[in-house]
């Protein structure tokens, strides 16, 4: 048994498996599904009760970080077609992602910064301040507590868990290391509702077990594991991995050079080589 441990016996709970792909939906929202890679996806019930495709969720965040950009800077007002070049995004997908929150600015004259910003802040999360516990204190671990873009956009960190006798007592930004022991107590004391998970593989499960025993609903894990949670709890996977490997098969097909654009054919080559036809 690894230093993350096992769940406690009562910490069993009803669990439904999370492709890496998907997210689970609160069941007082309307779910999230898929049929699989590329498969079609339900829209998503946001809190001011708009249904919204996931791939427009995934776009707001990206808006409103350029609209606190903008309204950093003292800009008022903003085109739809300036505010989509700053995102990378077409003009009319911009335009079609907003009029789902109702929002449809002026005609020749663009967006209130200060109106969307609030608007898009008030969708996301952002008008609250969402308690978050990290749980493992690794290199990727002390790296997110140590992130100040996090308290920016609503969230705040309330705690740092971790097993190794080394770290527990230790202090990131303030905020001390709790052994991972205490995690029950921890997610009491700090009404914690979301969690980050950057344990190693094997633990991620028994931790994201207790969590959501405990009453966490929204996981965020960087563990290199599929978790297993009830439908009333959301997570989203991060794989750093992955991204990578899609980022090295694009590159893969930039070349002009057929072999480098083509493993398949490079091997060939080498198994020429080596004499065989």
């Amino acid at each position: 048994m690894g230093p993350f441990g096992d769940p406690p016996p009562d910490a069993h709970v009803r669990r439904r498996t999370v492709p890496p792909t998907e997210t689970r939906a609160s069941s007082s929202t309307a779910r999230t599904t898929s049929s699989g890679p590329g498969g079609s996806r339900a829209p998503v019930n946001l809190p001011g009760g708009s249904d919204l495709p996931p791939a427009t969720v995934a776009r707001l965040p990206v808006y409103l970080r350029e609209l606190n950009l903008l309204s950093r800077t003292g800009v008022e007002v903003v085109s739809s077609g300036a505010l989509a070049e700053a995102v990378g995004v077409g003009p009319s997908q911009l335009r079609k992602d907003l009029s789902h929150l109702g929002s449809y600015g002026t005609r020749g004259v663009g967006y209130d910064v200060a109106v969307l910003q609030a608007q898009l802040g008030r969708e996301m999360g952002s008008a609250h301040e969402w308690p978050v516990v990290v749980v493992g204190i690794g290199n990727l671990g002390r790296a997110l507590a140590g992130y100040s873009g996090f308290s920016s956009r609503g969230f705040r960190i309330v705690a740092l868990v971790d097993p190794n006798p080394d770290l527990i007592g230790r202090e990131i930004n303030g905020i001390v290391i709790t052994d991972l022991a205490d995690l029950e107590g921890v997610v009491a004391r700090t009404k914690a509702v979301i969690a980050v998970l950057a344990t190693p593989a094997e633990a991620a499960q028994g931790v994201a077990d207790r969590l959501v025993y405990q009453g966490v609903t929204s996981i965020l894990n960087f563990a290199a594991s599929v978790l297993t949670v009830p439908d009333r709890v959301t997570v989203r996977k991060v794989d750093l991995g992955q991204e990578l490997q899609i980022l090295a098969y694009h590159e893969l097909r930039k070349g002009d050079d057929p072999v480098l654009a083509n493993p398949l054919a490079d091997a060939a080559l080498v198994h020429t080589a080596g004499g065989e036809a």
